[in-house]
C-alpha cells in the first residue's frame, strides 16, 4: 500500500501531477483542485496518497493534507460515490464547506455538484453526518488568488476539466461563456469551479 509520495514535480495540472521520486520513477498522481491550489507554486512536494487497484487500472490519488484524504476515504464509502466523483466533490468545494454542508444537512449545496442528485446527496448526509462531524479539521485559509490577463488559465482549466471526464467541446464552450461574461481575470481555480456548476 502506497500511503505517501515525495519528490520533484515535473508536470503540473489542476487535475493531476507527475512526481519524479528519488528512485528515478515518475508517478502520475490524481489530485483535487484544493490540493493543486496549495502546491501550485511548489517544485517539490510530499503528498498523502490513496492507492486504488482495479482489474484494468491502477490509480494513485494525492492530497496535500491528511484531512482531505480522510474526507476522500469517507466519501468513497458511500454507495454511488466512486473515486472520480469524490475528487470532483473536493474540487467543487473546500473540505470545510463539505463538512458544513453535510453536518447542517444542506442537500441543496451538495446537489449543485455535477453528478450529485437528490438521492445521492441524502445518502451523503445520512451516512456521513456522524462520521464527518467527529473529524477535527484544521481551518485552512483560502489561498491568495492570482490574477492573469491572458488565456493560459483557460487552457489549464480546460485540460483539468477534460481530465475530470468532461467532453472537451462542452468544457470549452462553458469556459468561453464564463470568460465572455467575467473576463480573463479569473484564476484557474475560479474558472474550474464556475465551469463545474454549469457542466
Amino acid at each position: 500500500m502506497i500511503t505517501g509520495i515525495k519528490g520533484k514535480i515535473i508536470e503540473k495540472n489542476p487535475a493531476y501531477i507527475v512526481i519524479e521520486t528519488t528512485g528515478g520513477l515518475d508517478y502520475l498522481v490524481n489530485i483535487s483542485l484544493a490540493t493543486f491550489t496549495k502546491i501550485r507554486e511548489m517544485d517539490e512536494v510530499r503528498l498523502f496518497t490513496h492507492y486504488v487497484i482495479k482489474e484494468d487500472e491502477h490509480q494513485l490519488f494525492g492530497f496535500f493534507d491528511e484531512e482531505e484524504r480522510s474526507i476522500f476515504r469517507l466519501l468513497i464509502t458511500v454507495n454511488g460515490i466512486g473515486v472520480n466523483t469524490a475528487r470532483l466533490i473536493l474540487s467543487s468545494m473546500s473540505v470545510r464547506e463539505l463538512q458544513n454542508s453535510i453536518v447542517t444537512e444542506n442537500a441543496k449545496v451538495l446537489q449543485a455538484i455535477k453528478g450529485i442528485g437528490g438521492k445521492t446527496a441524502q445518502r451523503l448526509i445520512i451516512e456521513l453526518k456522524d462520521k464527518i462531524g467527529k473529524l477535527s479539521l484544521a481551518s485552512t485559509p483560502e489561498s491568495e488568488k492570482k490574477q492573469f490577463t491572458n488565456n493560459n488559465n483557460a487552457n489549464a482549466a480546460l485540460s483539468a476539466l477534460v481530465s475530470l471526464g468532461f467532453p472537451k467541446n462542452s468544457a470549452d464552450a462553458v469556459l468561453e461563456k464564463i470568460i465572455k461574461t467575467e473576463g480573463f481575470d479569473l484564476s484557474i481555480e475560479e474558472l474550474i469551479k464556475k465551469a463545474l456548476k454549469l457542466l
